[in-house]
Protein backbone atom coordinates (compact mmCIF):
# COMPACT_ATOMS: atom_id res chain seq x y z
CA UNK A 1 0.00 0.00 0.00
CA UNK A 2 2.84 2.18 0.76
CA UNK A 3 4.41 1.74 -2.47
CA UNK A 4 1.39 2.83 -4.75
CA UNK A 5 0.95 5.80 -2.49
CA UNK A 6 4.62 6.68 -3.42
CA UNK A 7 4.16 5.70 -6.80
CA UNK A 8 1.06 8.11 -7.17
CA UNK A 9 2.66 10.95 -5.80
CA UNK A 10 5.69 10.51 -8.21
CA UNK A 11 3.91 10.96 -11.23
CA UNK A 12 2.12 13.85 -10.16
CA UNK A 13 4.74 16.31 -11.42
CA UNK A 14 5.58 19.11 -13.35
CA UNK A 15 6.36 16.51 -16.28
CA UNK A 16 3.22 14.98 -16.02
CA UNK A 17 0.44 17.73 -15.18
CA UNK A 18 -2.18 15.15 -16.28
CA UNK A 19 -1.62 12.24 -14.03
CA UNK A 20 -3.74 13.92 -11.08
CA UNK A 21 -6.20 11.39 -9.24
CA UNK A 22 -9.67 11.06 -10.95
CA UNK A 23 -11.48 13.02 -8.29
CA UNK A 24 -9.08 15.82 -8.80
CA UNK A 25 -9.38 15.73 -12.40
CA UNK A 26 -13.49 15.78 -11.63
CA UNK A 27 -12.69 18.73 -9.34
CA UNK A 28 -11.23 20.52 -11.72
CA UNK A 29 -14.05 19.98 -14.30
CA UNK A 30 -16.82 21.20 -11.73
CA UNK A 31 -14.81 24.43 -10.95
CA UNK A 32 -14.41 24.89 -14.97
CA UNK A 33 -18.02 24.28 -15.33
CA UNK A 34 -19.23 26.14 -12.58
CA UNK A 35 -17.54 28.93 -13.86
CA UNK A 36 -18.99 29.36 -17.15
CA UNK A 37 -22.20 29.29 -15.63
CA UNK A 38 -21.28 32.34 -13.79
CA UNK A 39 -20.47 33.91 -16.90
CA UNK A 40 -24.14 33.35 -18.21
CA UNK A 41 -25.90 34.58 -15.32
CA UNK A 42 -23.55 37.74 -15.29
CA UNK A 43 -24.14 38.19 -19.06
CA UNK A 44 -27.96 38.14 -18.50
CA UNK A 45 -27.47 40.42 -15.82
CA UNK A 46 -25.52 42.93 -17.96
CA UNK A 47 -28.20 42.06 -21.00
CA UNK A 48 -31.10 43.56 -18.32
CA UNK A 49 -29.94 47.26 -19.47
CA UNK A 50 -30.42 46.66 -23.29
CA UNK A 51 -33.53 45.14 -23.44
CA UNK A 52 -35.87 48.04 -23.34
CA UNK A 53 -34.45 49.76 -26.05
CA UNK A 54 -34.67 46.92 -27.94
CA UNK A 55 -38.26 46.46 -27.76
CA UNK A 56 -39.23 50.17 -28.04
CA UNK A 57 -37.68 49.71 -31.09
CA UNK A 58 -39.53 46.99 -32.44
CA UNK A 59 -43.07 48.55 -31.35
CA UNK A 60 -43.37 46.51 -28.64
CA UNK A 61 -45.19 46.70 -25.17
CA UNK A 62 -44.82 44.04 -22.97
CA UNK A 63 -46.22 44.28 -19.45
CA UNK A 64 -44.42 42.88 -16.19
CA UNK A 65 -43.55 44.02 -12.50
CA UNK A 66 -41.91 42.75 -9.92
CA UNK A 67 -42.34 43.91 -6.83
CA UNK A 68 -45.89 46.20 -8.49
CA UNK A 69 -47.73 44.37 -5.45
CA UNK A 70 -44.45 43.50 -2.66
CA UNK A 71 -45.12 40.34 -4.63
CA UNK A 72 -42.60 37.96 -5.90
CA UNK A 73 -42.34 34.17 -6.43
CA UNK A 74 -40.14 31.55 -8.04
CA UNK A 75 -41.55 31.37 -11.75
CA UNK A 76 -42.06 27.40 -12.75
CA UNK A 77 -40.06 27.97 -15.70
CA UNK A 78 -43.20 27.10 -18.20
CA UNK A 79 -43.65 29.67 -20.64
CA UNK A 80 -47.59 30.24 -21.34
CA UNK A 81 -49.09 32.49 -24.32
CA UNK A 82 -51.53 35.05 -24.16
CA UNK A 83 -53.81 37.01 -26.65
CA UNK A 84 -56.42 39.29 -27.30
CA UNK A 85 -57.76 41.09 -30.01
CA UNK A 86 -57.22 44.36 -28.36
CA UNK A 87 -55.85 45.89 -25.10
CA UNK A 88 -56.10 49.69 -23.92
CA UNK A 89 -54.52 50.41 -20.60
CA UNK A 90 -53.79 53.98 -18.29
CA UNK A 91 -50.31 54.11 -16.70
CA UNK A 92 -47.51 52.26 -18.78
CA UNK A 93 -43.82 51.52 -17.62
CA UNK A 94 -41.29 49.43 -19.14
CA UNK A 95 -38.16 48.33 -18.21
CA UNK A 96 -35.47 45.07 -17.71
CA UNK A 97 -35.78 42.06 -15.42
CA UNK A 98 -34.55 38.63 -14.39
CA UNK A 99 -36.69 36.10 -12.94
CA UNK A 100 -36.01 33.10 -11.26
CA UNK A 101 -37.20 29.55 -10.88
CA UNK A 102 -37.20 27.53 -7.88
CA UNK A 103 -33.82 26.04 -6.50
CA UNK A 104 -33.60 22.37 -8.21
CA UNK A 105 -36.12 23.14 -10.88
CA UNK A 106 -35.94 20.74 -13.94
CA UNK A 107 -36.70 23.93 -16.01
CA UNK A 108 -33.60 25.07 -15.61
CA UNK A 109 -31.61 23.22 -17.81
CA UNK A 110 -28.05 25.67 -18.50
CA UNK A 111 -30.23 28.86 -17.61
CA UNK A 112 -28.91 28.44 -14.09
CA UNK A 113 -32.77 29.41 -13.40
CA UNK A 114 -33.07 32.62 -14.39
CA UNK A 115 -34.87 34.44 -17.70
CA UNK A 116 -34.64 37.39 -18.89
CA UNK A 117 -37.40 39.24 -18.96
CA UNK A 118 -38.93 43.13 -19.91
CA UNK A 119 -40.70 44.42 -17.30
CA UNK A 120 -43.45 46.53 -17.20
CA UNK A 121 -47.09 47.62 -15.58
CA UNK A 122 -50.40 48.91 -16.48
CA UNK A 123 -51.84 51.02 -13.52
CA UNK A 124 -55.57 50.26 -15.51
CA UNK A 125 -56.45 47.65 -18.40
CA UNK A 126 -58.95 45.98 -20.22
CA UNK A 127 -58.96 43.18 -22.92
CA UNK A 128 -61.01 42.29 -25.54
CA UNK A 129 -60.97 38.38 -26.47
CA UNK A 130 -58.78 36.98 -23.58
CA UNK A 131 -56.98 33.73 -24.34
CA UNK A 132 -54.30 32.46 -22.42
CA UNK A 133 -52.78 28.70 -22.74
CA UNK A 134 -49.90 26.94 -21.25
CA UNK A 135 -48.37 23.54 -23.04
CA UNK A 136 -48.57 20.57 -20.75
CA UNK A 137 -46.81 18.57 -23.43
CA UNK A 138 -49.14 16.32 -25.31
CA UNK A 139 -52.01 19.13 -24.19
CA UNK A 140 -53.13 22.55 -23.24
CA UNK A 141 -54.66 23.97 -20.63
CA UNK A 142 -56.30 26.90 -22.06
CA UNK A 143 -58.23 29.73 -20.65
CA UNK A 144 -60.84 32.08 -21.94
CA UNK A 145 -62.41 35.17 -21.09
CA UNK A 146 -64.17 38.47 -22.38
CA UNK A 147 -65.78 37.21 -25.48
CA UNK A 148 -68.66 38.90 -24.80
CA UNK A 149 -69.91 42.60 -24.15
CA UNK A 150 -68.17 42.59 -21.09
CA UNK A 151 -64.46 42.55 -21.58
CA UNK A 152 -61.56 41.66 -18.77
CA UNK A 153 -60.28 44.39 -16.58
CA UNK A 154 -57.76 44.55 -14.28
CA UNK A 155 -55.65 46.98 -11.88
CA UNK A 156 -52.14 47.03 -11.63
CA UNK A 157 -51.69 44.28 -14.26
CA UNK A 158 -48.21 42.82 -14.52
CA UNK A 159 -46.20 40.19 -16.35
CA UNK A 160 -43.01 39.02 -17.29
CA UNK A 161 -42.61 38.32 -20.73
CA UNK A 162 -39.90 37.43 -23.44
CA UNK A 163 -41.92 37.75 -26.57
CA UNK A 164 -44.83 40.07 -27.94
CA UNK A 165 -46.12 41.38 -31.18
CA UNK A 166 -48.88 43.37 -31.86
CA UNK A 167 -50.06 47.03 -33.16
CA UNK A 168 -48.95 49.14 -30.48
CA UNK A 169 -49.72 53.43 -29.84
CA UNK A 170 -48.33 54.99 -26.92
CA UNK A 171 -49.80 58.64 -25.91
CA UNK A 172 -47.37 61.31 -23.94
CA UNK A 173 -44.47 58.29 -23.87
CA UNK A 174 -41.24 58.78 -22.34
CA UNK A 175 -38.17 56.85 -23.32
CA UNK A 176 -34.79 56.89 -21.45
CA UNK A 177 -36.14 57.22 -17.84
CA UNK A 178 -34.44 55.86 -15.25
CA UNK A 179 -36.60 52.36 -14.26
CA UNK A 180 -36.42 53.80 -10.48
CA UNK A 181 -37.73 56.76 -10.75
CA UNK A 182 -40.64 55.65 -12.56
CA UNK A 183 -44.45 56.91 -11.55
CA UNK A 184 -46.71 56.19 -14.21
CA UNK A 185 -48.01 52.82 -12.41
CA UNK A 186 -47.16 50.78 -9.49
CA UNK A 187 -43.97 49.88 -10.25
CA UNK A 188 -39.67 50.94 -9.98
CA UNK A 189 -37.01 49.05 -11.57
CA UNK A 190 -33.57 49.00 -10.67
CA UNK A 191 -31.23 52.25 -10.24
CA UNK A 192 -29.73 53.06 -13.37
CA UNK A 193 -31.65 50.93 -15.48
CA UNK A 194 -32.86 51.94 -18.67
CA UNK A 195 -36.68 52.04 -18.98
CA UNK A 196 -39.92 54.18 -20.50
CA UNK A 197 -43.22 55.21 -19.99
CA UNK A 198 -46.62 56.67 -21.17
CA UNK A 199 -49.73 57.87 -19.77
CA UNK A 200 -51.66 55.54 -22.38
CA UNK A 201 -50.72 52.29 -24.42
CA UNK A 202 -53.33 50.22 -26.87
CA UNK A 203 -52.00 46.74 -28.65
CA UNK A 204 -54.33 45.66 -31.35
CA UNK A 205 -53.49 41.67 -31.58
CA UNK A 206 -51.77 41.43 -29.03
CA UNK A 207 -49.72 38.09 -28.55
CA UNK A 208 -47.38 37.55 -25.59
CA UNK A 209 -45.47 34.48 -24.34
CA UNK A 210 -44.97 35.28 -20.31
CA UNK A 211 -43.63 33.34 -17.64
CA UNK A 212 -45.28 35.14 -14.87
CA UNK A 213 -48.91 37.42 -14.33
CA UNK A 214 -50.00 39.35 -10.68
CA UNK A 215 -52.61 41.65 -10.46
CA UNK A 216 -54.23 43.36 -7.65
CA UNK A 217 -57.62 43.15 -9.39
CA UNK A 218 -58.31 40.72 -11.77
CA UNK A 219 -62.39 40.19 -13.38
CA UNK A 220 -62.76 37.66 -16.31
CA UNK A 221 -66.40 37.69 -17.60
CA UNK A 222 -67.42 34.99 -19.48
CA UNK A 223 -64.67 32.94 -17.93
CA UNK A 224 -63.86 29.04 -19.53
CA UNK A 225 -61.33 26.54 -18.70
CA UNK A 226 -60.61 23.45 -20.78
CA UNK A 227 -58.03 20.84 -22.12
CA UNK A 228 -57.22 21.60 -25.58
CA UNK A 229 -55.06 20.07 -28.28
CA UNK A 230 -54.12 23.43 -29.58
CA UNK A 231 -53.14 26.24 -27.55
CA UNK A 232 -53.93 30.08 -27.82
Amino acid sequence: MASSSDLSSADNTPENPGSGSPSEASAASGTAAGGERRGRVRLRRAAVMAVPATMVAAGLAILTAEGALGVQFAISGMPFTVTATELNGTGFEQFGGLDNMADGSPNAGDTGGQVLIVTSAIKNATLTKLCQSVDLGGTNLKITAGGGEQKVTASDLTTDSTELSGDAAFNNIEIGNDASTLNKANAKGPIGVFSQQADTVRIGNLRQTNYATTAGVFKLPGLKLSFSDSGC
